[in-house]
């Protein structure tokens, strides 16, 4: 059977099945990785390239000096950042920017397939689509800010206190990606919302 636009049961449960499949596989390598990372179960992030102060490579004198805080630092601009034997806090550090990405990208896969089961009755324009779509919009606008802060922030707490908070300064580098995302979701959105309107009116008029 064919719905309203075309789109067919099988169609339905394929884009359902490839959702639900982007899901769980971002909830598996996104967090639940990195979460065993963290808790030691098993190999965790012990690298995060940083931005330095060295304009080609870091100084001998800052190399030696991060030896007895189980740190290394290895690069020019774009370096290394390696700890030899991070402890939990520092793990957590480490794939915080990963884990938060994650729960976005989630939380965005699973409103698209609550959005695709509206298919199933043939018209994606109900309410709900497009309260959905402002969240995702959101979750877009989330990503842009925490994206270049998260890593720039649990850096500066890893160095924190150790002669490397001189050599990592913090450094944050916007991009307009997630924000051009976010404004054309809600662009989306409030097609959605004067879609539900006309459809409300129609239904109306019957």
């Amino acid at each position: 059977m064919t719905g309203k636009y075309g789109w067919s049961r099988r169609s339905d449960r394929l884009l359902e099945a490839a959702l639900g499949l982007a899901a769980v596989l971002a909830a598996v390598f996104g967090i639940l990785l990195p979460l065993l990372g963290v808790l030691g179960i098993t190999d965790p992030m012990d690298t995060r390239e940083v931005g330095t102060a060295a304009a080609t490579r870091v100084p001998d004198g800052v190399i030696r000096a991060t030896a007895g805080h189980g740190m290394t630092l290895t690069g020019g601009h774009r370096a290394d950042l390696a700890l030899t034997h991070p402890d939990t806090g520092q793990r957590l550090l480490l794939a915080l920017p990963e884990l938060v990405g994650s729960l976005l990208l989630l939380l965005v896969l699973y409103l698209l397939l609550r959005m695709a089961r509206t298919l199933r009755d043939g018209d994606v324009f109900v309410p709900d689509n497009a309260r959905r779509l402002g969240v995702i919009a959101l979750a877009a606008l989330a990503q842009a800010v925490l994206a270049p802060v998260l890593p720039a922030l649990t850096t500066q707490l890893l160095v924190r206190g150790t002669p490397l908070s001189d050599a990592i300064p913090f450094q944050v580098t916007f991009t307009g990606a997630y924000f051009l995302l976010a404004v054309l979701v809600l662009a989306l959105a409030e097609v959605f919302r004067r879609g539900t309107r006309l459809r409300a009116d129609t239904g109306r008029l019957v």
